[in-house]
């Protein structure tokens, strides 16, 4: 198989470097070819510009759906951001490691989804009607691909759970799971999270790659995260409300999930 490691974490003697050479062995060990986007390495630049669609006229207003539009369907493109695109249509897998910073990815990682997902690829795809609301949450360009989050955080599991103070980490992680690579398509898995990373000492170093590995090689096997897709006749069109009789007296984003837990 095909796996994109996209890695965004400035520092190569950092636990998250270390954990990324060994997603790389290890997933060569069982045979994948591996491409790998190391976005501080790569000097990737984060912020959307009119200068990304090539050959605009930089007297017009940037109109970021237009334009970005545009240079998609003519191969206008900025290179680096064709490129992470083909990365993308090549793999089977994409794994997405960071760090959870201020509840959130890095910015340089935001910025490669603002100027990679353009439309026209990853988002704008399919018929817009009263029926049909374009093709995304559980269609698009990515139907058929499978995506991992792997996420470090300083703070302990009890402070990310259900009832802990900063919230639950699936809550936190949602609008990337679902907003972003549901979105367009992925089949997600649930995430990879590695909690008190300053306390990681050699032998909870061994586990940690064990307990990994195990989930590297069941991504074609490991049930993805059940979201209920946008046009299969869960949702009223084109409101786009989750109809009266799905997760009927619950709300909150777990009803985005079919068959619900209800939350205490």
């Amino acid at each position: 198989m095909k796996y994109l490691l996209v890695y965004a974490h400035p520092e190569p003697s950092s636990l998250n470097g270390s954990i990324k050479d060994f997603i790389l062995q290890e997933l060569q060990h069982q045979g994948h070819q591996v491409l790998v986007s190391d976005l501080y390495a790569m000097n990737w630049q984060a912020t959307l510009q009119a200068t990304d669609c090539l050959g605009k006229d930089v007297e017009e207003p940037f109109d970021i759906a237009r334009d970005t539009l545009k240079a998609f369907q003519n191969a206008t493109q900025s290179p680096d951001i064709q490129a992470e695109q083909e990365k993308l249509m090549w793999a089977d897998a994409v794994l997405f490691q960071f760090p959870l910073w201020w509840f959130s990815m890095p910015a340089i990682l935001k910025g490669w989804f603002d100027r990679v997902y353009t439309n026209g690829f990853a988002y704008g795809v399919g018929e817009h009607n009263d029926l049909h609301w374009g093709d995304r949450y559980g269609e698009g360009v990515f139907a058929g691909k499978r995506a991992m989050l792997l996420v470090s955080a300083g703070g302990w599991e009890e402070h990310y759970s259900e009832r802990g103070v900063n919230g639950a980490m699936t809550d936190l992680l949602f609008p990337i799971t679902h907003g972003t690579l549901f979105y367009a398509g992925f089949e997600v898995l649930p995430s990879f999270i590695i909690y008190k990373t300053h306390k990681v000492n050699a032998e909870r170093f061994t586990k940690i790659k064990a307990e990994l590995a195990e989930r590297l090689q069941n991504i074609f096997i490991d049930q993805a995260i059940p979201y209920r897709p946008q046009n299969a006749g869960d949702y009223e069109i084109p409101g786009l409300i989750l109809k009266k009789d799905k997760a009927a007296d619950q709300t909150g984003l777990a009803i985005h999930q079919l068959n619900p837990v209800r939350r205490q």
